[in-house]
């Protein structure tokens, strides 16, 4: 019995390894971009008189943590061959930027320990502000015990839990994410703030979230949202390409970002990751206009990471560039002078 148990733990924890590397090569190979965009072409920056780009500051804070610039990168993978020096590359960057970064679903970690060390990048990254990551589906199924040794396997700062229902719907062996569920993820994350110190940022996957769950969430005791809405990477597109039959249906689904952004901005008194398709420095400037604290990419960063931490920071210094002569050019000196700058066409 023993035997068979430990058989199919294995044979879980190979299929989650097999999909994780499909779905970078997917990423790599393929257009995974959404139908539609991230809705910040709507946004116009409301400017003053244009400064010097140098006497820009972009300097913020983040659940304690000190960033030089308001960019973050958002958790990609872990838990497969080849994926810590993906991660590795990255958190490199990232503490090199002096910004942040999240790993991706630590899953496969917490049920098999072999592949924590995908996960663990302190070691080049001792400063920076680190995410764990875990699913929905699973944080109302672990242990507190089992939740707070994600977190410190690691080295993490918080734990970042990701809805995601649209996704699960298209991914062939997803879990179902009922309304049900979402209750008793409210009252798991009730019961891990009451019982732990674990910071908490509760994050979409590429489908946006509504004011409505952002306000439960706050509720709940979550330190910061991460709005991950649609206009970037299509997880219901990469599914497709995996062979999902009901992922076709599903193409256009998802709030964009500057809209999920906007509700959740103006509805929640926590701090707020924008995050979805972005990908110019221009594009951080507004969701600061709008009420973000950072603004968070992935997908541009995925190429550069296997290459090189060196690479990794090329891309990101671009965004910094880009966000600097935005700033500049609309007179803010700091990001503070971005707030509530801007006009949205309906």
């Amino acid at each position: 019995m023993l035997r068979g148990f430990k058989f199919l733990t294995l044979f879980f924890t190979m299929s989650i390894e097999k999909r994780k590397l499909e779905h970078i090569m997917i990423c790599l190979k393929n257009d995974v971009e959404h139908n539609k965009t991230n809705g910040f072409e709507r946004v116009r920056l409301i400017g003053g008189e244009p400064i010097s780009p140098e006497k820009v500051d972009m300097g913020t804070s983040f659940l304690g943590k000190h960033f030089k610039y308001p960019l973050f990168i958002e958790a990609m993978t872990g838990g497969a061959p080849g994926t810590g020096q993906i991660n590795k590359n990255l958190a490199a960057a990232a503490e090199h930027l002096g910004i942040g970064m999240g790993v991706g679903s630590q899953r496969a970690a917490v049920e098999n320990s072999g592949v924590v060390g995908t996960f663990e990048v302190r070691t080049v990254a001792p400063s920076m502000l680190l995410l764990g990551n875990l699913g929905m589906a699973q944080v109302v199924k672990y242990t507190i015990k089992e939740i707070e040794h994600a977190v410190e396997s690691i080295g993490a700062d918080a734990l970042a839990i990701h809805i995601n229902p649209i996704h699960e719907v298209a991914q062939p062996e997803g879990d179902k994410i009922t309304s049900s569920l979402t209750e008793k993820l409210i009252d798991k994350i009730r019961e891990i703030k009451s019982e732990s110190d674990i910071k908490i940022v509760v994050k979409e996957v590429g489908f946006g979230i509504s004011a409505g769950l952002a306000k439960k969430m706050e509720s709940a005791g979550v330190d910061a949202i991460d709005v991950a809405g649609a206009g970037g990477t299509s997880w219901v597109k990469i599914e497709q390409f995996r062979g999902s039959k009901s992922a076709e249906r599903l193409l256009n689904e998802g709030v964009p970002t500057a809209i999920s952004l906007k509700e959740c901005s103006s509805s929640v008194n926590i701090p707020i990751i924008s995050s979805g398709g972005i990908r110019t420095g221009e594009e951080i400037a507004k969701s600061i206009a709008m009420g973000a604290t950072l603004a968070g990419a992935a997908l541009p960063f995925l190429k550069p990471s296997l290459e090189s931490p060196e690479a990794v920071v090329a891309v990101a210094e671009k965004f910094i560039d880009e966000l600097r002569h935005t700033m500049a050019g609309v007179g803010a000196r700091k990001l503070t002078d971005l707030k509530g700058k801007y006009e949205y066409d309906r």
